[in-house]
């Protein structure tokens, strides 16, 4: 299995997961077969339970419970948002704050099935975020989200004219490639076609903490960076953009 996804943290209640990208959380409810976080784990375990999710492009780190007394004490923390998630993205152009918030209600485009869209009759929705990273025309930003609503990050950013740099749903483009950020410098070979350095949204999911739904101990895990948008910041670094 390509990408296997990694285990950070188990014991009797929890399971911590680096989810890899292009990973369901759960099963398709059409197409069985596709990889998912949950038939991964229930292959070797006999019961896990969902607390929350991650959309199936975003890389990072993702809680399970592994009994229904622990599945109800993390979903009570979600409710309540005692529950901290910390994101690194990648966005389009020079962000002008060093941080900031996007207090912005979301809710489902009436016109465009499967998108979310910044509307008064939305649910209310926080992402604190501030700068991690500038390059020239883009900035890495760490987005703390209050709120868990369906694709907040993606469409808060956008909202704000910063969408992610590689987005195909809320941004610009679905790939990106070596050669817009090397411009005149890039040389291709000969009858080959140039593959991207990432063809997925810039969104991983860096940090998860929550109490232990036992012992109560405050509890933080971190997924590093995957190679795809390691590559695409070192990229960024070395030529200036």
């Amino acid at each position: 299995m390509k990408n296997r996804p990694s285990i950070l943290f188990e014991d009797d209640d929890i399971i911590i997961v680096n989810k890899p990208a292009h990973f369901l959380t759960i099963p398709d409810r059409f197409v069985i077969e596709k990889p998912s976080l949950v038939s991964f784990l229930k292959s070797s375990r006999e019961e896990v339970f969902v607390v929350h999710r991650l959309d199936k492009e975003t890389s990072g780190v993702i809680l399970f419970a592994k009994n229904k007394e622990a599945h109800r004490d993390l979903s009570i923390q979600f409710e309540k948002r005692t529950v901290n998630k910390i994101y690194l993205t990648l966005v389009e152009g020079n962000v002008h704050k060093e941080e900031g918030k996007i207090a912005q209600p979301i809710a489902n485009n009436m016109r465009d099935s499967g998108k979310m869209v910044v509307a008064k009759r939305g649910k209310p929705s926080l992402t604190e975020y501030k700068v991690a990273e500038r390059f020239k025309n883009y900035t890495l930003l760490e987005a703390n989200i209050k709120t868990g609503r369906t694709h907040q990050v993606r469409v808060h950013f956008e909202s704000i004219g910063y969408p992610l740099a590689v987005d195909e749903l809320y941004g610009r483009k679905k790939a990106f490639f070596l050669s817009e950020i090397k411009l005149k410098k890039y040389r291709r070979g000969k009858n080959s076609e140039e593959r991207p350095l990432m063809d997925r949204t810039t969104l991983h999911a860096y940090q998860l903490t929550f109490n232990h739904p036992n012992s109560k101990e405050e509890m933080t895990f971190n997924a590093d960076l995957p190679k795809d948008f390691k590559a695409v910041l070192n990229q960024l670094r070395k030529w200036g953009m």
